[in-house]
């Protein structure tokens, strides 16, 4: 089963630890990544960008309109991601339990199945 585990940041959160504990967090997603792609459960990981870098794009009338900044203002937003493949949710929440944000007062890692996935190229598995 593919799950992703989600990571929200929330900035307020994140300045209030030292430097140390973001340092700690930090390395501890490399060392995540090194135990997730050893045990082959690994599929994908994405670090994003701060909401400033973002832009949103809309279409009305025919017309493409793109305005700087997030979708929605919200003291939280999406930080980043891993694609995961596992035997069932207990080892996916086992997982995410691994993740160091889940360790940070105030954050948490959002475990949600995915459905469905389409790759950049045709495959005749769904």
């Amino acid at each position: 089963m593919k799950f992703l585990l989600i990571m929200h940041m929330n900035p307020q959160i994140w300045q209030a630890l030292t430097d140390d504990e973001r340092t700690e967090v930090m390395n501890g997603h490399g060392d995540f990544i090194e135990a997730i792609r050893e045990s082959g459960e690994l599929l994908g990981a994405t670090a994003l960008a701060d909401p400033p870098a973002s832009a949103v794009v809309r279409v009305r009338d025919g017309v493409p309109t793109v305005s700087d900044g997030p979708y929605l203002e919200a003291k939280e937003f999406l930080g980043g991601y891993y694609l995961v493949e596992c035997a069932n949710r207990d080892r996916a929440l086992e997982l995410a339990a691994m993740i160091p944000d889940a360790k940070v007062d105030g954050l948490g890692i959002e475990v949600r199945p995915v459905v469905f996935a389409a790759g950049a190229e045709a495959t005749s598995e769904v």
